[in-house]
């Protein structure tokens, strides 16, 4: 760690005393370091602030490279994206737009909070160096997974496990995992499904920067204030040099930055948490001191002599002491044992960042076993959901896969998409968001694409059947009467019912039949139609946004005796209800007029 922050001061001809000295001041350590009074309080959960002892990230080991001494725009300027600049003010494309989206979110959820981008965007680049340049799928789900150290005592933080290997697939000990670096029982407390794919993933930026974002809101903290920054940033890693580096480069990342395409990220100096694997550089000697640090460097980028800032590593000498002058290629030069001429060594090759592999699809199948279906107006129970295979059959991860509703439907997926795309996980398994029916019943389609050549796409059909009850209760009395030639005096009402619950807008009929159930009837109790004649039976009846079925005003003609009021709804909720006409006549008309004087 040491050597990157001299060879940094080094660009600037610092003098080698200031270098140790600044070395000494930022190498990070995992102990905790001084902490501004009051830091933190509370018990960790999403409303309250962390422990102040607590870390999301275990305290695991980060990157402590600086950003260069020249900022990427001036003081006093514009802070809008530059379309350039340096290579160091570049963040990934994706990366970015995760950091945003999770700044717009905090911003309706804690707008008291004040949490700008740039603050995640700093966290990201020590926790991570940006999701290790931007290494992610369409999705933003990174294209390997990242994994800190094992944290089991020996040199670092000693965390049994807490997830059963879940997210970091260690059952012994506990690893910081995800371009935001939380070990996983603070990911259990605090992870997100920022891109609405049903899962909270630590290896996705999209979730991860939403729960880093929250973490860093817990409580009622407001980050523009310096003493809540401070301790938010120190909750994160309890270091005060950690809390140094990251404010070094939120201040640098304020003056500007500009987005890059995904993978073309610069990575860190050094080696860190998100290193996929150990640097093939050599290590400095015994007695050397700390020699220069390994990890990955710009691509390109070669050794010339006389360039203090070439980022290829050189060896030291055994026992210590400079190396020798660079030979015409670039490469440093090792005296052998025992003196004589020194033989050239081959130069070094900077190390380049990880190409990702091309996922090898042979097709994608169905993943759901059980049919895709709801009422009009419900949520589907079933999610599509599909599984890329290679050609043995074995899941292929990190496929973007594309869901499209097809057909003649008013149905959408949440948030009334027609259209998500979401990445296949270890499993191989895409699953799309859940879908939330119209009002429009049929079948129609649920097409999904894989984002790769000459894999078919999958279709599966869904129905929306019409709204339904199961069951009618009467408001009221279920006996009604009258006198001969007169109305009813009460209006029947019934509530419709599903699994117990109201059932709002379900088709329901009314039909008035005898006691023996003989229908229709030509004589006896009946409803108007439109045009004022009667009818003893309504269809297109419907229950209102509270499931009740209110019908209209029943009249009795000169008929005498009881009938039967009969309703039933869709999905078979059926009630009867008696009608009885009994006594003199009111003296009134027939209820069917005849053109001649009623008797």
């Amino acid at each position: 760690m040491a050597a990157q922050f001299g060879r940094r001061l080094r660009r600037t001809a610092t003098t080698t005393a200031v270098a140790a000295a600044a070395i000494a001041a930022l190498s990070a350590s995992q102990a905790p370091g001084a902490l501004p009074t009051g830091a933190g309080g509370g018990t960790q959960s999403a409303d309250d602030t962390p422990p102040p002892d607590s870390s999301a990230t275990g305290n695991s080991p980060y990157y402590t490279e600086l950003p260069p001494l020249t900022t990427p725009d001036k003081p006093g300027t514009s802070t809008d994206l530059p379309v350039t600049g340096p290579a160091e003010a570049g963040i990934p494309a994706t990366v970015l737009a995760a950091y945003k989206q999770a700044e717009k979110e905090l911003a309706k959820s804690k707008p008291g909070c004040n949490l700008p981008w740039q603050l995640l965007a700093a966290i990201g680049k020590v926790e991570s160096g940006q999701a290790r340049g931007g290494r992610v799928d369409a999705g933003g789900t990174t294209i390997s997974p990242i994994l800190g150290p094992v944290l089991n005592g020996n040199g670092f933080a000693n965390i049994p496990d807490t997830d059963n290997g879940e997210f970091d697939g260690d059952s012994t000990h506990d690893r910081a995992v995800g371009p935001m670096q939380f070990i996983p029982s603070t990911w259990d407390k605090w992870g997100q499904d920022a891109n609405g794919d049903g899962r909270r993933d630590p290896n996705n930026i999209y979730d991860a920067a939403l729960a880093a974002a929250n973490y860093l809101c817990a409580g009622s903290r407001d980050l523009s204030v310096q003493a809540d920054l401070d301790r938010a940033i120190l909750s994160y890693n309890h270091s005060q040099e950690y809390l140094n580096t990251v404010l070094t480069w939120f201040e640098y990342y304020k003056k500007g930055t500009h987005e890059v395409p995904d993978g073309t990220g610069v990575l860190p100096v050094g080696t860190g948490p998100a290193d996929p694997g150990p640097s093939a550089s050599p290590s400095p000697s015994p007695g050397t001191g700390a020699g220069p640090a390994t990890g990955a460097t710009t691509p390109g980028a070669s050794p010339s002599p006389g360039t203090p800032s070439a980022p290829g590593p050189s060896s030291p000498e055994p026992g210590g002491g400079s190396t020798g002058p660079s030979t015409p290629g670039g490469g440093p030069t090792t005296p052998p044992p025992g003196g004589g001429s020194q033989t050239p060594t081959p130069p070094s090759t900077p190390e380049k960042p990880e190409t990702p592999e091309t996922p090898v699809v042979k097709r994608i199948e169905k993943a759901g076993k059980a049919a895709l279906t709801a009422m009009a107006g419900g949520q589907f129970t079933e999610r599509a959901a599909v599984r890329a295979v290679d050609a043995d059959g074995r899941p292929v991860a990190g496929v973007p896969v594309r869901f499209q509703i097809v057909g003649d439907t008013d149905t959408r997926f949440t948030g009334g998409k027609l259209q998500v795309l979401v990445p296949t996980g270890k499993d191989g398994v895409a699953t799309a968001l859940t879908l939330q029916a119209g009002e429009r019943t049929g079948k129609f389609t649920v097409r999904a694409t894989a984002a790769v050549k000459d894999v078919a796409v999958l279709d599966q059909t869904a129905t929306v059947t019409a709204r339904q009850a199961d069951a009618l209760t009467a408001d009221g009395d279920t006996a009604l009467t009258a006198a001969p030639g007169t109305a009813f005096t009460d209006r029947v009402e019934a509530t419709a019912t599903y699994r117990q619950a109201a059932a709002p807008k379900v088709a329901a009929t009314a039909v008035i039949t005898s006691e023996g159930g003989a229908a229709p009837l030509d004589k006896g109790p009946y409803f108007k139609g439109a045009d004022g004649s009667p009818t003893r039976e309504l269809t297109g009846l419907t229950t209102d946004e509270n499931g009740v079925l209110r019908l209209p005003e029943i009249f009795a003609d000169t008929t005498t005796g009881t009938f039967l009021l009969r309703l039933e709804t869709e999905g078979g909720g059926t009630l009867t209800i008696e009608l009885k006409v009994a006594g003199e006549p009111a003296g009134g008309p027939s209820e069917e007029p005849t053109g001649e004087p009623a008797a």
